[in-house]
């Protein structure tokens, strides 16, 4: 059975995308898991069988192998520190927001950036 890393999955959605080992975005359907699972979380590392579908692979009978890492409680940032991190990163969203509003898009550099933090601090809320 193929192998890889959940890229992303909805749970409200009921979808998400694998990518195989191989390389291959498959399609990940809520079906595909097993009955009454959580969807994966982000990076976990399943196996599964394979579909030729409408639109491209699509993955069946999926299997969690491996969870990604996350947080415990005990080593989260103290609130204290993550309400300095959020008010920062209003701050520098709001910049952006103005930019927006004139028609301008922040750089490919930038905004790998901030969605670099904006993952970052999700996961530290996420523990």
């Amino acid at each position: 059975m193929p192998t890889g890393k959940v890229r992303f999955y909805d749970e409200e959605k009921g979808f998400g995308f694998i990518s195989s080992d191989d390389g291959q975005d498959v399609f990940l359907h809520a079906s595909a898991l097993p009955s009454g699972a959580p969807g994966p979380k982000q990076g976990s590392r399943v196996e599964f069988g394979v579909a030729d579908g409408k639109r491209g692979l699509q993955a069946l009978s999926v299997r969690v192998l491996e969870a990604p890492p996350s947080l415990s409680k005990a080593q989260r940032k103290p609130a204290d520190d993550m309400a300095i991190i959020v008010e920062d990163l209003v701050k520098l969203l709001d910049g952006i927001g103005g930019d927006l509003r004139s028609g301008r898009y922040p750089s490919n550099a930038l905004g790998k950036k901030i969605a670099a933090m904006m993952r970052k601090v999700a996961d530290d809320f996420d523990a």
